[in-house]
């Protein structure tokens, strides 16, 4: 079998599923995305990767309302040329796996079209719900709400193309047109929770800063190599579960993740617990929020607000952290913090419950499908930041009252969300895609 994955950030989503397809004796897999990522993050060993250089921004007389959907369409011309050649050369993929998010898979179908397609529902735009005029700090505004709806062209214009799509919560898929949504199954992209496991005699070294906050992990990952202008500031710090540890992970530190509300509840919590520690780890990028002015990141806007109330030594900026580091922030985690919009789900609340750790997460729709408040995790409102506090609080004062919920968030995601159950299904949808069971909607 032959199978063709077009995701900008490849692998994305497909990972597991790239690996698992790999390792078959016989098959042929090949990626295709941005050669800037796959640059960075690596290309996954043993498949074949293609690149198409980062397209165009849309011209300067372009319609705001249309600069999304031009970059998509220029996205799209580029991975078509890729498709192209390798159609030129000879290559006939029996299933095609893409992400329409981006304009990856507007041409994939004039490409390939007898091939069945496969595309990944993540995420649909609608204006004033959800995500979108949840936050008073951000209000929505009649040209937003305009906006929005153009910016789900480049899926509408692919989706009806493919013979199926896939969504990995009911939530996700909730979120899109009744028409499209007839064609979606939910299937979760899977938690590899063999690796993901709990193990309270695990630790994480950290090395602060002499910049206020930051820090970087020592032990746990590669060696730490001081960058440009990092400064150590005292010996490296070993922590585990003995510690007061708060962990908050998100890709990047942004409004999307409630960094805001984390930030501003930080002081408090850290007055009440003054052994407390806080581990934040992510980038200082913008993955889903307002873009701020000046290259502004989010973070230096919110430290510099709480500045003169925070405890500098005891928050550590982590950026960016190995996946074992990862695992091991979540082991050590006394608790792990999870704000989110009602927008997709983060791949960290599963890790983080797979390694039995103890979330205190917001009453959002995507967290409910998962976290069950007082059974296997704790709910909180996105925007009271005093609750938040007490239970933090209530929390670090008695962390062995809540080691049933620790238990219960572990046996959730194993036989729920483990790749030993969601791997075949999605091997078998693919299997059933190229047996013709899921023919292109009219």
């Amino acid at each position: 079998m032959k199978y063709l994955f077009i995701h900008q950030n490849l692998p994305g989503q497909y990972l597991h599923l790239i690996q698992r397809l790999r390792d078959v004796p016989g098959n042929e897999v090949v990626g295709v995305g941005q050669s800037e990522n796959i640059r960075r993050r690596g290309s996954v060993k043993d498949i074949t990767t293609l690149g198409y250089p980062e397209p165009q921004p849309a011209g300067e007389q372009t319609h705001h309302y249309l600069k999304s959907t031009e970059a998509a369409v220029r996205r799209g011309q580029a991975v078509a040329r890729v498709l192209l050649s390798l159609r030129r050369r000879g290559f006939a993929p029996d299933v095609i796996c893409a992400h329409p998010g981006w304009g990856e898979g507007l041409f994939v179908r004039d490409v390939f079209p007898q091939t069945p397609i496969l595309m990944f529902t993540e995420f649909y735009f609608r204006a004033g719900e959800a995500d979108l005029g949840f936050d008073p700090e951000f209000p929505r505004s009649p040209d937003q709400d305009f906006s929005v709806r153009i910016r789900n062209i480049p899926q509408l214009v692919s989706l009806p193309t493919a013979n199926a799509c896939v969504s990995p919560t009911r939530w996700q898929a909730s979120r899109y047109p009744r028409h499209i949504r007839r064609n979606i199954q939910v299937i979760h992209d899977g938690v590899n929770t063999d690796f993901m496991c709990p193990d309270e005699n695990d630790t994480l070294t950290i090395q602060p800063l002499t910049q206020a906050g930051e820090s970087r992990v020592v032990a746990a990952g590669p060696p730490f190599v001081p960058a440009a202008g990092e400064i150590p500031a005292g010996p490296p710090l070993t922590l585990g579960r003995k510690d007061e540890i708060i962990v908050f992970v998100a890709r990047n530190l942004e409004p999307y993740r409630g960094f805001h509300i984390f930030m501003r509840t930080l002081p408090d919590i850290l007055a009440r617990r003054p052994g407390a520690r806080a581990l934040i780890i992510g980038a200082d990028g913008v993955s889903y929020s307002p873009q701020l002015p000046n290259g502004q990141s989010y973070k230096a806007l919110y430290l510099n607000e709480i500045k003169d109330s925070l405890a500098p030594a005891r928050v550590h900026f982590l950026g960016r952290v190995p996946y074992t580091a990862l695992r091991a922030a979540f082991r050590i985690a006394s608790v792990h913090v999870c704000l989110t919009y009602p927008f997709v789900l983060s791949w960290s609340t599963l890790e983080s419950m797979a390694c039995q750790g103890l979330l205190l997460a917001s009453d959002t729709e995507p967290v409910r499908e998962v976290v069950q408040h007082g059974v296997n995790g704790l709910l909180t409102d996105f925007f009271d930041r005093k609750k938040l506090a007490d239970t933090l609080e209530a929390i670090l004062r008695e962390p062995r009252a809540f080691e049933p919920l620790r238990r219960m968030a572990r046996q959730t995601i194993v036989p729920e969300y483990s790749l030993d159950l969601l791997l075949p299904r999605q091997v078998q949808l693919l299997d059933d895609l190229r047996a013709g069971k899921h023919p292109v909607p009219d």
